[in-house]
């Protein structure tokens, strides 16, 4: 799919943007894993913890067949559906798909959903603690202890990298779509911007709102980020600029967002090598595809491609006016190598 979609007014910020193909009717239902009360790398505590997910397809008796992928910031597995099917990304007519919600995505335990720590009572997290709740789903629940590939997109790709170097032997195959091991500046100064358009709005009260705080500004920074400038100017007419922001998509909970924000901007998949990324490249075990947009001006594709080379990873670079969202406007390139690199 080379033309575009006006993908503009159907996703916002740096979650994962999907095909807008609508709720897949046969999506399995949403599953909720208990996980008690889950520890996290600061030491705190996460009460009460669950975890989303839905399954797809049948389970192969050696259990060599399950892909698991990870949804970005504040998109949902049931979102995330759209994407599975005979002949699309995930193909559940040849691999067991399990789709996992993120912590902090309002589905997975979260600032929104939390009764015992609600709203910015909910403490920070990491990607590292996004990846060891679903290990721990992966594991102790689901009972797998060994898949044959990961892959997500956007901060669903963050995860991937962390899980490369987290849990190196778990997987096969590895594959991160328009993502990185660590944000680069211009990365942070974006997120950092987000975050910082909500807490100054004075209706987010320190969390305790109860009208979504910087909502029209937020949808500003998406506009401006998600595609390149001749994508917007393509498909907005000068006289409907002003309007366009009211035909965003709602953003995710501004709590939520902020925590998966902070996550996103403490990633860097070398803190536990001495912040040598050649020392992480060496811990990984499974073979690795990386896909990046070579104009996405959300998440920087430098970081992706230097850790790819140090690995001696495949990549695939497009060159799309899309950005960030090549994973709409491109998305056959995408459905064809992914199914080309697990067949391999």
């Amino acid at each position: 799919m080379n033309g575009y979609r006006k993908p503009i007014v159907k996703f916002v910020f740096f979650g994962v943007a999907l095909l807008a193909a609508g709720t897949f009717a046969a999506a399995q239902n949403l599953q909720l894993a208990e996980l008690g009360d889950f520890k996290l790398e600061s030491g705190e505590f996460i009460r009460g913890c669950h975890v989303g997910y839905r399954t797809f397809g049948e389970l192969a008796p050696d259990k060599s067949n399950v892909i698991v992928f990870l949804n970005g910031a504040g998109r949902t597995s049931e979102q995330a559906a759209t994407l599975v099917g005979p002949g699309k990304l995930l193909d559940n007519s040849r691999y067991y798909v399990v789709l996992v919600d993120p912590l902090c995505n309002g589905v997975s335990s979260s600032p929104s959903n939390s009764k015992i720590q609600p709203r910015m009572k909910f403490p920070k997290i990491t990607i590292a603690d996004m990846v060891n709740s679903q290990y721990t789903l992966l594991t102790r629940l689901l009972h797998l202890n060994h898949v044959k590939a990961i892959l997500g997109q956007s901060m669903g790709g963050m995860q991937t990298f962390q899980w490369m170097v987290s849990y190196p032997e778990f997987m096969d195959k590895a594959i991160s779509i328009v993502s990185t091991p660590r944000p680069a500046s211009y990365d942070l100064v974006l997120y950092r911007a987000v975050i910082e358009s909500i807490k100054r709005d004075l209706v987010w009260n320190n969390g305790d709102y109860t009208v979504e705080p910087a909502r029209r500004l937020r949808a500003a920074i998406a506009v401006l980020t998600l595609e390149s400038p001749q994508a917007v100017n393509q498909q907005v007419p000068r006289e409907q600029a002003e309007k366009v922001l009211e035909q965003v998509e709602r953003q995710a909970d501004a709590n939520d967002q902020i925590r998966q924000y902070e996550a996103g901007i403490a990633l860097d998949i070398s803190s536990r090598f001495g912040n040598s990324m050649e020392r992480a490249a060496a811990a990984v075990k499974a073979k690795v595809l990386v896909i990046v947009a070579a104009q996405d001006h959300t998440v920087s594709p430098g970081p992706a491609l230097e850790f790819a080379k140090m690995l001696r990873a495949e990549s695939l670079v497009l060159d799309s006016e899309c950005g960030h969202v090549v994973t709409v406007c491109e998305s056959d390139k995408i459905t064809e190598r992914v199914a080309k690199f697990l067949g391999n």
